[in-house]
């Protein structure tokens, strides 16, 4: 078997195994550069003087436009990230694992490009690029951003062709426009990772999005199925009260004057209010109408300003606190083998498994 490597005996040269022991043979690169050499004879005899220059013209042609598109390598085709259902949290060096986990190797490994099909862990990926966007996106290495605006991509045509939520990316987009502005007019003080260029051109792009969303037009159904208007008034009334975001339940009351009347119901608003916030806050944020009568619905937008609100996604992220780890639950796999959707050890795995919100994913990775 060749030996190859620089090594202290003679550094870049090929070494062989025979019965007379070790052999020095001619290295590799000395191979390699007779090759190449013959390649450019044959090379020189193929071509003509003619060609020769026009060879030389798509050289330079190739050249400049490789210069001119230098901020475009960030291509939104080349995927860099891995599509694992679980990685290993370590927050600091042990005999056994050295280095820790960061909030950018966890964005790159963790397969979120086929969470964003699933419509159960849709809204938890774009609540969880919504706070990236607003604190830390300079804290994700190069590949990471790379692969933020990958996903970030997916998900924009993905909305554009099955137009779910579209208010929800329009706020993502929104906060991610403001963050750029603010860290590219501040070039020199911020920790921007790339060329500048890059930034801009993912911003112009951003932009191009909003309008794109901006003017998104919803298509009408043609077809004789039965449609939400066909629906009895009390179970339109059950749908409604199964909204727990008040801006739902503002839009769907757009669609018709029987949904608008069903939307304005003080009782659903109340039972909204109650369910986000606690009681004692009402009090600080309280507003009367003209007959004396709350206003739940301006309450619940007042107290939202300043409260957050109960947050319920389909599926989120778990993590295990006795192997920590951060996985993907496979409900299925769940049901027919009893799979936790990692290797867990521990006797009872299912105790161990704590639902990760999108902020708590973030503080799993502040150190």
């Amino acid at each position: 078997m060749p030996f190859l490597g620089q090594d202290w005996r003679s550094p870049g040269w090929s070494w062989i195994k025979t019965e007379d022991g070790w052999k020095r043979c001619e290295s590799c690169s000395q191979e390699l550069g007779r090759e190449s050499d013959q390649c450019n004879i044959s090379h020189n005899i193929v071509l003509s003087s003619e060609d020769e220059e026009i060879f030389n013209d798509e050289e330079q042609e190739y050249a400049s436009k490789k210069r001119k598109k230098d901020h475009f390598r960030n291509d939104t085709n080349a995927q860099s990230f891995y599509r694992e259902k679980w990685i290993y949290v370590h927050k600091e060096s042990t005999k056994e694992r050295h280095g820790y986990c960061t909030l950018g190797e966890a964005f790159n490994r963790l397969d979120f490009s086929s969470a964003i099909q699933d419509i159960r862990r849709f809204n938890y990926v774009v609540k969880l690029l919504q706070l990236i966007a607003k604190s830390q996106l300079t804290s994700l290495s190069g590949v990471a951003q790379k692969n933020y605006f990958n996903i970030l991509d997916k998900i924009v045509q993905k909305v554009l062709d099955d137009h779910h939520n579209p208010r929800l990316i329009k706020d993502l987009l929104q906060d991610l426009s403001s963050t750029l502005c603010i860290l590219i007019r501040g070039q020199g003080k911020s920790e921007l990772v790339g060329n500048i260029n890059i930034w801009i051109c993912r911003l112009e792009t951003i932009l191009t999005w909003q309008e794109q969303l901006q003017n998104l037009q919803m298509t009408k159904q043609v077809d004789s199925r039965p449609t939400l208007s066909d629906l009895p008034l009390h179970m339109l009334n059950n749908i409604l009260y199964r909204f727990s975001d008040g801006w739902d339940i503002v839009t769907l009351g757009q669609v018709t004057p029987t949904l608008y009347m069903l939307s304005e119901d003080r009782q659903l608003w109340k039972r909204l209010c109650q369910y986000h916030f606690p009681e004692k806050q009402f009090c600080r944020h309280l507003i009367l109408s003209e007959k004396g009568h709350i206003e739940w619905k301006s309450m619940y937008f007042a107290l939202k300003k300043y409260h957050p609100t109960k947050e319920q996604y389909g599926d989120t992220l778990h993590f295990c606190r006795h192997c920590s780890i951060l996985f993907w639950k496979d409900y299925h796999l769940a049901l027919l083998f009893k799979d936790s959707g990692h290797p867990c050890t521990a006797a009872d795995p299912d105790s161990c498994f704590t639902p990760v919100s999108p902020q708590h994913f973030i503080d799993l990775f502040k150190f």
